[in-house]
């Protein structure tokens, strides 16, 4: 007990005035008291380890805190240089994808002017032979035949000249399908986009295997305007859809080479709407199967063996079309028929 409580218990147990009922219930309250007292002390003795403890937690905690946010301070830092490497890393593959994509198209290109140029050539040396004959004329003085020989000359000039500009007119298409960065739309023909890129993707793939062979057919809208568009990158979807069109038919053919009914075919249509042009590519390959039709857009996914292809090819076209053309891409699809895809882009003209 208490020694202040234990030093009033004596004495009321001194005082003879109150009667033993009163000193018991006096007692009694000494005795609560002295309770209560304990209990207090007991409770304020348990909060000041319990405040003990606590500051030692807090402080601990503080530490772990402070260690947590340098470890996050860190892996932010580590972080902002990934995504710069990522980046750095993605434009690189980008323009691997773009120049690949160039490389498919060298082949082609090199027989489509091919032909041009031999024109050049024919007609180059019959003019050479006709100015000798022109020559002769004159000296005979048979101008009629003069005259017959020049109009001659100067037919195969225009033949030489446009022929001249179509090799010319590959060559810049070939330049400027090699560019890195371009934002300037303008008119373009679609219809001739389609069919050069048709040509040169089929040359391309011919080029690299002598044994493939497949029917192409185009069904042009003659009433499609000149719409704004950046011509380089629609030829590089184009030439994209059509050289993955290209593979999966050969591929079909390739592993059935006993089905003599299979005959591949590559199709491109345009066609005008009320507002869009709509461009198809379609094949009769062996179609997508659903499991990996919702992955086709993804960056770096691909059926093709290792190496034949970046997995990049219809990531950058999907980003073409609908970011860079406010267009849409989408695919139709039945496996063992085959599958189409559709080029939706705006039209907006000048």
């Amino acid at each position: 007990m208490n020694n202040q409580l234990q030093t009033i218990q004596d004495i009321i147990q001194q005082i003879d005035l109150l009667s033993q009922s009163d000193k018991d219930v006096l007692m009694k309250a000494i005795k609560d008291a002295d309770l209560q007292f304990t209990i207090t002390e007991f409770k304020l003795d348990r909060t000041e380890k319990v405040k003990r403890t606590t500051a030692i937690l807090l402080e601990e905690t503080i530490e772990e805190l402070e260690q947590k946010r340098k470890a996050v301070e860190d892996s932010h830092e580590a972080l902002i240089k990934s995504m710069e490497e990522l980046k750095a890393t993605q434009s690189q593959l980008v323009h691997a994808e773009k120049m690949a994509s160039l490389g498919e198209l060298t082949a082609g290109i090199a027989h489509e002017i091919q032909n041009p140029l031999n024109f050049v050539k024919n007609f180059s040396e019959v003019n050479t032979e006709l100015i000798e004959e022109l020559k002769e004329e004159i000296t005979n003085g048979d101008m009629e035949e003069v005259k017959a020989i020049a109009n001659d000359i100067a037919d195969n000039e225009q033949k030489i000249i446009h022929h001249g500009k179509r090799a010319d007119g590959i060559v810049k298409g070939m330049l400027q399908h090699s560019r890195t960065v371009t934002s300037d739309k303008e008119p373009t023909d679609i219809n001739i986009l389609v069919d050069e890129y048709l040509r040169l993707a089929y040359h391309g793939l011919r080029a690299k295997d002598k044994n493939f062979n497949a029917d192409f057919k185009t069904e042009l809208d003659k009433t499609l305007p000149k719409i704004d568009v950046i011509p380089q990158d629609i030829g590089r979807v184009l030439l994209n859809l059509i050289n993955n069109a290209l593979y999966t038919v050969s591929e079909k053919s390739k592993n059935n080479p006993d089905n003599k009914k299979y005959k591949p075919l590559v199709s491109v249509s345009t066609k005008k709407t009320n507002t869009q042009v709509e461009i198809k590519v379609t094949d009769n390959g062996n179609g997508i199967s659903g499991s990996i039709l919702k992955k086709i857009f993804q960056p770096f996914f691909t059926t093709k063996p290792t190496g034949e292809g970046t997995g990049l090819g219809l990531s950058l076209s999907y980003d073409i079309i609908s970011k860079g053309h406010g267009g849409k891409l989408s695919v139709e699809t039945k496996e063992n028929e085959g599958t189409e895809f559709i080029i939706q882009i705006p039209i907006i003209t000048s």
